[in-house]
């Protein structure tokens, strides 16, 4: 797998047209169990509405209205009035690490996925919950090691003949950088197999702030 989005976004996406009620999408949220719709007009996409735009929508003649009268005007207010326009989309062939930092700096949870003018995808902030999952090889079990290392050519290197040295096999491995002294990077490896105790023993002798989770 090349870790792109096109690998882990959601093929099958629901949309909903911009003329629809807000009542209607509020309904097919809920029978389809998900938090956000694409908006389409004339098979283009022009926005995305979630439940929260949904939540703090009303409408703009509602003053001191009852609860019937609202509702009334919700069925007639159309997605148009409660989406965000022009939604920021990202194209299926970027790297899914793209799709995790513009998540976090902008602050959303979702975002279309576009080839050309054509939506052909969903990724939301549960698909890179899996990709993390994948990368740090947890469902493969085994023993999570977490190191500071120097930030130098080599470093996690020697870390992982240690492990080759007494038969363990990596599963995964990670590089960060934030938060860590400057100069030094931390290593976080997932191994399993092979002599476990002579593992852990040759590398707290030489990496004594390693981190353990069997």
């Amino acid at each position: 797998m090349s870790m792109l989005v096109s690998d882990w976004m959601q093929k099958d996406v629901i949309t909903i047209d911009a003329h629809a009620s807000v009542i209607d999408a509020v309904h097919l949220l809920k029978e389809k169990k998900i938090r956000r719709l694409p908006v389409l007009k004339n098979g283009k996409l022009v926005g995305i509405v979630t439940d929260r735009d949904l939540k703090d929508f009303t409408p703009s003649k509602a003053t001191t209205l009852d609860i019937y009268e609202l509702r009334y005007l919700l069925s007639k207010a159309s997605v148009e009035e409660a989406m965000t326009p022009n939604p920021i989309t990202v194209p299926s062939d970027v790297p899914i690490e793209n799709v995790a930092l513009i998540m976090h700096d902008k602050k959303i949870s979702g975002l279309p996925v576009m080839d050309g003018d054509d939506l052909v995808g969903i990724i939301t902030e549960s698909d890179v919950f899996e990709v993390l999952v994948a990368l740090t090889g947890i469902k493969q079990g085994g023993v999570r090691i977490c190191l500071p290392i120097e930030d130098r050519s080599g470093s996690a290197k020697e870390v992982a003949d240690i492990l080759r040295k007494h038969g363990g096999k990596i599963e995964a491995i990670l590089i960060n950088y934030e938060g860590v002294a400057p100069g030094y990077r931390d290593l976080i490896m997932r191994f399993k197999g092979g002599d476990t105790q002579a593992i852990l023993k040759e590398i707290k002798e030489k990496y004594p702030n390693v981190s353990i989770h069997e």
